[in-house]
């Protein structure tokens, strides 16, 4: 067995959002104008009916002023030492994937490592998204497409990539398998999270979550 089966600890995420919303004194409208969600969508996440996309997640977050790792947090204080035993990962599901915790929500520091598993199609939805700080991702089974700066590159298992967080940049899983990637988040700005990505607050259709980053340039393959 390897540290990706372990059964990790499952986190309500539409609580979250309602708790976070309620301690602002935002009605559920109010937070759906500022997100540009509608109404319905908004209570269906919150009651747990729907998970929400990792976009839509970015774009709460930005309506709430806070990290998207507040979603994810469970009420403990930061450390300057954490371990977490495999089945302690905090986990919380999303449209076509989950989100693993590895510690960064419980860290003092400027860094932010976590895992995501990807079903075929999951992408981090049809906006770019730019922050401070450095990204490094590591595929570690099926294949990613991510896009920094209109380049696209295909990752597969044991491929990397690490570039400055201020370029414009989106991912998704073009596969026909599951996708495990590790992603660490670091240097970050101490008055910016590195979750608190930039999103066009327009509404856009669910059609463009579906569309290949792939077509836009050549996808680039790690050197060998």
């Amino acid at each position: 067995m390897t540290f990706l089966d372990y059964e990790a600890i499952s986190i309500d995420i539409g609580k979250r959002i309602r708790k976070l919303r309620q301690a602002r004194k935002m009605s559920l409208r109010a937070l759906a104008r500022a997100s540009g969600l509608s109404p319905n969508a908004l209570s269906m996440i919150e009651r747990g009916r729907t998970s929400p996309s990792v976009s839509t997640l970015y774009r709460l977050a930005d309506a709430l002023n806070v990290p998207i790792t507040a979603f994810f947090q469970t009420e403990s204080q930061r450390q300057d030492v954490v371990f977490l035993k495999a089945g302690q990962r905090p986990r919380v599901p999303f449209a076509r994937g989950v989100w693993e915790g590895l510690g960064g929500e419980r860290f003092t520091g400027r860094v932010e490592p976590f895992l995501l598993t990807l079903e075929t199609g999951a992408s981090s939805g049809p906006f770019l998204m730019a922050h401070t700080g450095h990204e490094f991702v590591l595929c570690l089974r099926g294949r990613l497409e991510y896009e920094v700066e209109g380049e696209t590159y295909l990752l597969e298992p044991g491929d990397s990539l690490l570039f400055a967080a201020h370029l414009k940049h989106r991912w998704r899983n073009a596969g026909q398998t599951v996708t495990n990637v590790l992603f660490v988040l670091s240097g970050f700005s101490e008055d910016e999270h590195p979750g608190h990505f930039h999103w066009n607050t327009a509404e856009y259709s669910a059609s463009k979550d579906t569309e290949s980053i792939s077509s836009k340039r050549p996808i680039k393959e790690a050197q060998g």
